[in-house]
């Protein structure tokens, strides 16, 4: 008996309204997709429109709490601040 092989995907069992089962079968057959493959690639652009409004949220609530808006040369000049203090302190120490 040869290696046993793991198996790389799983099974899930669905159920749709017969007219919306329908349009799934017809995008499917229009795309020269298999009904796997268009469930996968819709799960793929739900997945990211959940991380899009995930990070919505989460700059939301920065700008809630630090509504100070940076200019880009703000930053640029916060980070030269910071790398020049690292550089220093680096240099004190060696």
């Amino acid at each position: 008996m040869g290696p046993s092989r793991k198996r790389m995907s799983r099974v899930f069992t669905i159920s749709f309204p017969e007219e919306m089962a329908k349009q799934v079968a017809a995008i499917a057959d229009e795309e020269g997709r298999t009904i796997s493959e268009l469930f996968r690639e819709a799960f793929r652009a739900y997945r990211l429109e959940r991380i899009h409004q995930k990070l919505a949220r989460f700059r939301a609530e920065a700008a809630a709490r630090a509504p100070v808006k940076y200019t880009e040369e703000d930053v640029e000049r916060l980070v030269d601040e910071i790398r020049s203090e690292r550089f220093t302190r680096r240099k004190k120490t060696a």
